[in-house]
């Protein structure tokens, strides 16, 4: 509908006003000392003639020496995010910052409303984001972000990358290598709906067609990113290919429930059928027969994230960041 509204000015209008960067920008609206006086006092002279008011700025609430992340998390009840979580909070309490975490349940209305909600609370953002245009309007907010699980998909941002390829080859070729070619995958279902791209069903096709084996497509099952999906999951697989003899899941809780599930239909674990698990959850270890898995090391996620971090808000712009990367490494267990 028509709006009288004026688009909000952005700390890329003043930065272009004034012929600096975004960071020389922020530096100057958080009173860094590393900016020199008379630069700091054009900007800020040029910030309000445009009507660049950062909320927290505004109402004189910007921090002096405590440092907010606001952590943007998908899903707060699956024991990956939590372990990333914990990751951040380590590395941000040795710096003496504070985190404040958001879930936003992959919801596409929930990452949008999350970065307004960010600019208002915090310093940096550090955030999982599955759709393209809350990365876009995070590239463009008015504040410095790091994106996670990037994915190749926000070139403009720094960020840190799961290499999904690594452990996707890793396991496959571990499967292959026990003599396994009927090999299905049960998928995140959040896929079919979300424009993210599905980096994980990619890479299973390409090393199954490197390794001329055929996919029929009643092997890709959708899955709910729960216990409950995989479960739902498998009993549709076996209903249609019994003659699966190892299952690659999404990740672990997908692949814990597939693995419950065949057992409750009788099938042997790993005799009839192994599982593949993505992730390296602890719960992984807890099922019978223990599932192996491509492990992330999650804390690991969170403490380069606030490393990431560190740098932006020491100054250091977003392009001179390279990408960070984790390597997936896989963990053998008795469930293949």
């Amino acid at each position: 509908m028509p709006t009288n509204r004026k688009p909000r000015v952005t700390i890329d209008h003043v930065a272009r006003a004034t012929g600096v960067s975004r960071q020389t920008v922020s530096r100057a609206i958080n009173n860094k000392t590393e900016i020199d006086p008379e630069t700091r006092q054009r900007i800020l002279d040029a910030a309000r003639a445009m009507g660049y008011r950062p909320s927290r700025f505004a109402r004189g609430l910007v921090r002096q020496d405590v440092i907010t992340i606001g952590l943007v998390i998908a899903d707060v009840l699956n024991p990956f995010f939590p372990e990333v979580t914990a990751g951040v909070l380590q590395a941000a309490e040795r710096r003496g910052w504070q985190v404040v975490v958001y879930n936003t349940g992959s919801e596409y209305r929930k990452e949008l409303e999350v970065i307004d909600m960010l600019f208002d609370q915090v310093d940096v953002g550090v955030a999982f984001l599955f759709h393209n245009d809350a990365i876009a309007k995070a590239a463009g907010a008015n504040l410095p972000f790091i994106l996670l699980d990037t994915g190749g998909r926000a070139p403009a941002l720094p960020g840190v990358r799961i290499d999904f390829e690594s452990g996707t080859r890793q396991g496959l070729e571990y499967l292959i290598s026990r003599g396994h070619r009927r090999i299905a995958m049960l998928d995140d279902e959040m896929y079919l709906s979300s424009e993210a791209p599905n980096t994980r069903r990619e890479l299973y096709l390409k090393v199954m067609d490197e390794r001329g084996i055929t996919v029929d497509a009643g092997w890709i099952q959708p899955a709910h990113n729960s216990v409950e999906g995989g479960a739902a999951a498998m009993e549709r697989l076996l209903a249609a290919h019994r003659d699966v003899t190892a299952v690659f899941a999404y990740n672990d809780m997908i692949a814990i429930g597939a693995q419950l599930r065949a057992r409750k239909l009788g099938l042997r674990v790993p005799e009839d059928c192994a599982f593949l698990g993505f992730d390296g959850l602890s719960v992984g270890e807890l099922v019978e027969p223990p599932l192996t898995t491509l492990h992330i090391d999650k804390r690991r996620l969170g403490e380069v994230a606030v490393e990431q971090a560190a740098l932006l808000l020491g100054g250091t712009d977003e392009g001179e960041i390279p990408e960070a990367v984790i390597e997936p490494q896989l963990i053998v267990r008795a469930s293949t």
